[in-house]
């Protein structure tokens, strides 16, 4: 049975949506690499942390999954519950979540535990809530070349509350020691040129999104680039049984 029509208010705030996340020089591949190391999501129970205005978490649910959105800005929920047949979203905060233990059969983060200030009570509250053989998959600003130009990552740093980076080494070894087994990682922005591009895109609000047609350059510059390191670090990872 259809949901109630979408009044024409709901339709263009669902094109903004749209044009907002998906129209974005990062984000399409990054979510795509995302979406696929989840694997199959029909029937799974997903928690999207720090997940806005739960509009992947919607996108998730296109794909059969039943996921809960989690993000502590009412603003970004509010739009989030303005979705047709949108997903649940609920006030919570990454370093307390309001789920149960072991309630969930994977949970997303999307360039969202670099902003944690606590990113450990956050790792501890993910092992709490995934499930023994559920999956972890996140990405996360690595800036691993950061130092080549230290001005643009501490502006970039201070526009977006940057608090820490991680490459696949440190993050690894933060969630190994909380029971879980690394699958498979890989970065965006692998060379030199792309990851100074990703820095100097950063500086306005809508550039990233106006920016989106050099995304298949950059993914070209990835494909050519050996480097085991980039701006945006993507993980996988699976929570061990006890």
């Amino acid at each position: 049975m259809r949901g109630p029509v979408p009044t024409a208010r709901q339709r263009l705030e669902h094109a903004i949506n749209i044009f907002g996340h998906e129209v974005h020089l990062v984000r399409r591949r990054e979510v795509r690499w995302l979406t696929r190391a989840l694997g199959d999501l029909r029937g799974r129970k997903i928690a999207d942390i720090a997940g806005g205005d739960g509009y992947w978490a919607w996108k998730l649910e296109r794909g059969g999954a039943h996921v809960t959105a989690i993000d502590f800005d009412l603003g970004k929920l509010q739009r989030g519950r303005r979705l047709p047949d949108p997903p649940d979203v609920v006030m919570g905060d990454a370093e307390r979540l309001p789920l149960p233990d072991a309630s969930v059969d994977a949970a997303i983060l999307v360039c969202a535990i670099e902003h944690f200030d606590a990113p450990d009570a956050a790792l501890d509250e993910l092992a709490r809530v995934v499930r023994p053989g559920g999956r972890l998959v996140l990405s996360a600003d690595a800036l691993t070349r950061a130092g080549d130009w230290p001005a643009l990552f501490e502006r970039h740093r201070e526009r977006y509350h940057v608090a820490n980076t991680f490459d696949h080494g440190r993050l690894g070894e933060l969630l190994e020691a909380r029971g879980f087994t690394i699958i498979e990682h890989d970065y965006l922005f692998r060379s030199r040129q792309a990851q100074r591009l990703y820095l100097q895109c950063q500086r306005g609000r809508l550039v990233p999104n106006l920016l989106a047609p050099l995304d298949l350059l950059v993914e070209q510059l990835d494909k050519r680039s050996e480097a085991d390191g980039g701006a945006v670090l993507l993980l996988a990872a699976e929570r061990r049984a006890s």
